[in-house]
């Protein structure tokens, strides 16, 4: 019994390190996105280009957040383990029911670790939770630098000027940018539909991962 208790102490505080290393890529994408923003709007004359290059910081604090919440996946689901099969049936009956052989299950994610969530998985939750929002703001932004600097936007060609960037044509960067915007929605939107159908295909509606 307390070796399991100081085992779960164990596994909540890699759950709360894990999680706290999430909030901090996710800080650092709001961060060098209001950077971005403060450089790109400081001026009408100012270039939008900042908040193109972002994306690219972007996309790589997302690919490391993502890894990072395939780790903490594995310790949550580990704490979530031990309180339904440990802690409930202590406290509700005073029988930690090894019948049921939930501590086999246990035993073999220490013995054979790995994790519980694909990269596909866990970059289409990180996008849900967090990065939906971070990159709405990076596109509506961009839009809003080429239609209001230097001065009110008057044509659609006009805007295919502001767009382009040196030898790269205004629609070739337009193009790109909605390529880049449509693929995230597209990750988060099927990634969820497989979460959910994972969850409806469970047969244990506690299991681990």
């Amino acid at each position: 019994m307390g070796v399991i208790a100081h085992l779960y102490r164990g596994e909540v505080y890699r759950s709360t390190i894990w999680r706290t290393r999430l909030d901090t890529t996710t800080n650092w994408s709001v961060v060098t996105l209001g950077v971005a923003l403060s450089i790109t709007y400081s001026s009408p004359q100012a270039s939008p280009l900042p908040l193109v290059l972002v994306g690219i910081l972007i996309v790589f604090f997302l690919m490391l957040e993502a890894r990072r919440y395939r780790y903490f996946n594995v310790w949550r689901a580990r704490c979530r383990w031990m309180e339904l099969h440990f802690m409930a049936p202590i406290l509700r009956e005073g029988d930690l029911h090894l019948e049921d052989h939930w501590q086999d299950r246990l035993a073999e994610d220490y013995r054979h670790p790995s994790y519980h969530v694909s990269m596909w998985t866990a970059i289409g939750r990180r996008i849900r939770r967090n990065y939906f929002w971070i990159l709405l703001i990076q596109a509506a932004a961009y839009m809003g630098k080429l239609i209001v600097h230097p001065t009110p936007l008057e044509s659609f060609g006009q805007l295919l000027d502001r767009a382009a960037i040196g030898p790269v044509p205004g629609w070739l960067v337009l193009t790109t940018g909605a390529i880049y915007c449509v693929t995230w929605g597209a990750i988060a939107i099927i990634s969820e539909q497989q979460d959910a159908k994972r969850a409806s295909r469970r047969r244990d509606p506690s299991g681990m991962g």
